[in-house]
């Protein structure tokens, strides 16, 4: 069964914090249970956090309850970053795992502060309120 993508699967956001959460789940997947259950746990559940609340917030149908989940992602965003670095420390990513993760959180990390800026002025620019 194919589900027809709704509006945030399209935004590239979305499917950046997709990427990574997948990337991130399959790096925790060969991790030996120690890791898994302490930094692992803590890192799926941060990545998964940034696309869950983009998605979240697109259906809140208030601009203000959006930019609020936005800003939740982008703080999930810097919870995964630093268990990333825990996890790299603790030489459970290997240099190329690392090599992977980088280009992807370093493209979202600005287009999503980008477009939490940017949530509203498409309205504000055309005069329109609906």
């Amino acid at each position: 069964m194919t589900l027809k993508k709704t509006n945030f699967e399209n935004l590239e956001i979305y499917q950046l914090a997709e990427l990574l959460a997948d990337e991130v789940w399959q790096i925790v997947l060969c991790w030996n249970y120690l890791a898994k259950d302490t930094v692992g746990k803590q890192l799926i559940k941060s990545s998964d956090s940034i696309g869950a609340n983009i998605a979240e917030g697109s259906g809140r149908g208030s601009e203000q309850d959006y930019r609020r989940f936005l800003r939740i992602a982008k703080g999930s965003l810097n919870d995964t970053r630093h268990w990333l670095r825990r996890a790299f420390k603790r030489k459970l990513l290997t240099d190329a795992q690392t090599a992977k993760l980088t280009p992807i959180i370093e493209k979202l990390t600005p287009k999503l502060n980008a477009y939490l800026k940017a949530v509203g002025t498409f309205k504000n620019r055309s005069g329109s309120k609906s």
